[in-house]
């Protein structure tokens, strides 16, 4: 069975969470959590904890990387 990937944005977007209440249940600045959407290569390991709870998913369905190459690479299988 193939595992569905989210990106961070849209795995916020699911949980029906704007960007700034999002944001301040994390307790990061709205241009912080923008910047993890846009590229979460690199998040600490504290928000990946924060992330299951908030958005009701579990890590292994979000996509962590440049949202970038989600598309490119997720665009050729759909």
């Amino acid at each position: 069975m193939k595992m569905i990937k989210l990106t961070l944005k849209a795995a916020r977007v699911n949980a029906g969470l704007k960007l700034i209440d999002a944001a301040n249940l994390f307790g990061i600045n709205k241009d912080t959590l923008s910047k993890y959407e846009k590229d979460s290569t690199n998040v600490p390991r504290t928000f990946l904890e924060k992330i299951e709870v908030l958005y009701n998913i579990p890590v292994e369905h979000i996509f962590f990387g440049e949202q970038s190459e989600f598309f490119r690479k997720f665009k050729r299988i759909a």
